[in-house]
C-alpha cells in the first residue's frame, strides 16, 4: 500500500517518500493538512465571541498567553453544524514561523501518514467540479475514496 502510517521509531523513512499529512473528517469527507502547518492539536475550548466577525470565527481563545482566533471548518465550507462531541477538537496552525495562529474545529482527527508523491493529484480545472477553493489536492490512495488535501493559506486568509 502507498499510503503509510507513520513511521515508528526505528523506522527508515524520509520526507523524500512523501508529504506528512494528518486526516481529519468533517460529516463522511475525509480531509488533510501537511503537517508543517500544524502546531498542536487541543480539545474544545470556550472561545470568547467578537462582535462584528464573519459567522465562520467562533471567537478567540487563550493558549499559554496567546490569543487564537478560532475558525469553524463546517461554516467555511457551508455545512450544517453540529453540537460538539469528544472527538470534536481544535487543531491550532501556524503561520509565519510560528508568528500567526489559528485554530479550526474538526469533527474528528484521525492519524497523521507519510502520502506519496505519485498519489497527490491536482484538482480538475473545471469551474463546477473544484468550486471549493480551499482543496489544494486531491490524494488517491488505491481504493474508491478521495482524500482532499486543504490549502491552509486560502482556507485561514481567503
Amino acid at each position: 500500500m502507498a499510503v503509510d502510517k507513520m513511521p515508528q521509531s526505528g523506522a527508515k523513512k524520509t520526507m523524500s517518500d512523501g508529504v506528512e499529512i494528518l486526516w481529519f473528517n468533517i460529516d463522511d469527507v475525509i480531509y488533510g493538512i501537511e503537517i508543517e502547518y500544524i502546531n498542536e492539536i487541543i480539545g474544545i475550548d470556550k472561545t470568547t465571541v467578537i462582535p462584528n466577525i464573519p459567522d465562520y470565527i467562533k471567537g478567540v481563545i487563550n493558549i499559554r498567553g496567546k490569543v487564537v482566533p478560532v475558525i469553524s471548518i463546517r461554516k467555511r465550507f457551508g455545512v450544517e453544524e453540529v453540537p460538539y462531541d469528544d472527538r470534536t477538537c481544535i487543531i491550532v496552525l501556524e503561520f509565519d514561523g510560528g508568528l500567526q495562529q489559528v485554530g479550526v474545529i474538526v469533527d474528528r482527527v484521525q492519524e497523521v501518514v507519510v502520502v506519496d508523491h505519485d498519489l497527490i493529484t491536482q484538482t480538475p480545472q473545471y469551474q463546477n467540479v473544484n468550486a471549493n477553493r480551499y482543496i489544494k489536492n486531491i490524494i488517491e490512495n488505491g481504493t474508491d475514496e478521495a482524500k482532499l488535501l486543504l490549502d491552509c493559506e486560502k482556507l485561514i486568509w481567503e
